[in-house]
């Protein structure tokens, strides 16, 4: 449906302990491709749900045109479930088995309605999304994380929706599912509005709305497009308050300059009309008009001071805070060319299955390299950089480490103690440094004042992503290999650039697993590896 639409008007919600998401919200969102951007925790995710009813606004109303399509970010599936299943096709595909096979009870026929191709265009559906070799009878317990998102995504296509909600769809996906997924969204028709971190899939969207406590504010083109709008608006506002603080200031100094002139003034009157001689009543006249004049000047200069106050106050509102991590890390210096980890014919399981070849695995890795480790879901890379941490012994092979300074961030982020704050977490990896010198360094990780004795338990996704990596960068001692499993996942665009900034910073060695090829690109990758078939091989960077 071509004039499919969302409308809210005047949406509001707040959550059971009366934190406000949204405040008289109101936006419509037309047909074509709108990705949805904002920092974790602003709400996107909620207003997803509010628009497919899985959520009640607290005032306000939601208005959708068409049949609804709706991906959540986590998908509510059982292992007990089978693909047809899941793709809401097992009842018509029973029926059509029960019609060929010579059953024409009217029940049948009411069960399939105008589905009789349902098969052709359900198999039709898994090629487009890579999963041609899905069977409709296979349990979904034994699909991967991104097969079974994948899967989602093809039951929502299946019905047909005028208006398709995605919630970060790309999570969990590899390389070739992700450009399957890109493919089938360039070709969409309809309503789509999409949540994602995902800067290659975001640079396929028309537009990019921006979700504020209270306005939706939309910028025509790709992500790439609206970035650079950002960046030069925010150009134009730092210009701005540039321009406003000189106002003030040159506003401020010459109020001073008018009381200190008509000071001076009013002090060389009374002096001049007591050498005078004037009558009392005569010199009091012109003492008066003198202070009246003095007066008027200093309301005119004060006037003029509330106002540059009153212009800085309103370029600053249009700054937005970049919460951009600055750091400076010579402690994980590693010299070029030497060898922090030597893996040679390295084995493991899953089960009983071996995951690499007969032969095992072979991986050398020197300082500084940084080194992007891709391939299919299901082909061991998370136990390939738990063999390098030491997490997972080999079943074969022999492994020599430098120092056994590598550190490993693994998907959970697990490195906290939930309990403690963070400024206590730091202090257990970094127990030689000052009070001082740790604050310091948390205030850099943009954790400042209290937010620093917040408990790690209630931070964030990219809080947590931040407190992980002061802990790990600035530990004693500091790491020279840094290992990396989909550090992407789940981070708002900010909490990614800040993760960037970090790596940027670091001079060691590092292991990154991603299927984020923008992301990959900008964090300096030198040299690509993919593991596949149980083999690992050295490969270029991927082309556009």
């Amino acid at each position: 449906m071509s004039d499919a639409f969302v409308v809210c008007s005047n949406l509001s919600f707040t959550w059971p302990d009366d934190t406000p998401v949204f405040e008289d919200l109101s936006f419509t969102v037309a047909g074509g491709r709108t990705g949805l951007v904002a920092p974790n925790g602003a709400g996107k995710s909620t207003l997803l749900k509010l628009i497919a009813g899985e959520l009640r606004p607290l005032a306000g109303s939601v208005t959708v045109r068409g049949t609804l399509g709706y991906l959540p970010q986590s998908l509510p599936l059982t292992g007990d479930l089978t693909v047809a299943e899941v793709l809401g096709v097992a009842a018509v595909i029973r029926a059509l088995d029960a019609v060929e096979s010579g059953d024409v009870s009217e029940e049948h026929f009411a069960v399939i309605g105008d589905d009789w191709d349902i098969e052709d265009r359900t198999r039709a559906e898994l090629d487009r999304l890579g999963l041609d070799d899905l069977s409709l009878d296979r349990g979904l317990s034994t699909l991967s994380g991104g097969q079974a998102v994948s899967l989602g995504l093809a039951a929502q296509l299946l019905r047909r929706p005028d208006v398709l909600l995605l919630d970060e769809p790309t999570n969990n996906l590899d390389l070739d599912a992700r450009h399957k997924l890109y493919d089938v969204l360039s070709d969409w028709k309809g309503c789509l509005l999409l949540v994602s971190h995902d800067r290659a899939l975001l640079d396929r969207m028309e537009r990019i709305a921006e979700l504020d406590v209270s306005e939706l504010r939309f910028h025509g083109g790709d992500f790439t497009s609206y970035e650079e709008a950002v960046r030069a608006g925010q150009e134009t506002a730092e210009r701005n308050v540039r321009n406003a603080e000189q106002d003030l200031k040159r506003e401020k100094r010459e109020l001073q300059q008018a009381r200190e002139r008509a000071e001076r003034r009013a002090s060389n009157a009374a002096r001049n009309l007591k050498n005078a001689g004037l009558p009392r009543i005569f010199a009091g006249n012109m003492k008066r008009g003198a202070q009246e004049s003095a007066g008027r000047s200093g309301q005119m200069h004060a006037s003029r001071v509330t106002e540059a106050r009153a212009r800085l106050d309103e370029a600053g509102r249009a700054l937005r805070d970049e919460q951009r991590i600055a750091l400076d890390l010579p402690e994980t210096d590693v010299p070029a060319g030497r060898t922090l980890f030597l893996g040679e014919r390295m084995q493991a399981h899953r089960g009983e299955r071996p995951l690499f070849t007969d032969e095992g695995l072979d991986l050398v890795i020197r300082g500084p390299e940084r080194i992007a480790l891709t391939g299919p879901n299901g082909s061991g890379k998370t136990t390939l950089l738990r063999l390098v941490h030491g997490e997972l012994a080999p079943d074969g092979g022999r492994i020599t480490r430098a120092d056994g300074r590598i550190a490993y961030l693994s998907q959970r982020l697990d490195l906290l103690d939930l309990d403690r704050t963070v400024a206590e977490n730091f202090t257990a990896f970094a127990p030689h440094r000052t009070e001082a010198e740790r604050m310091n360094l948390l205030a850099r990780f943009l954790f400042r004042g209290s937010r620093a004795h917040l408990p790690a338990g209630v931070l964030s996704g990219g809080e947590r992503l931040r407190a992980v990596l002061a802990c790990v960068l600035c530990a004693e001692p500091a790491p020279q290999l840094l290992l990396l499993d989909e550090p992407t996942n789940n981070l708002d665009l900010v909490s990614a650039g800040q993760l960037e900034s970090a790596l940027g910073s670091y001079r060691g060695a590092f292991v990154v697993v991603s299927h984020d090829e923008p992301f990959l690109a900008r964090i300096g990758v030198g040299r690509w590896l993919r593991l596949a078939d149980g083999e690992l091989q050295e490969t270029g960077a991927p082309q556009e």
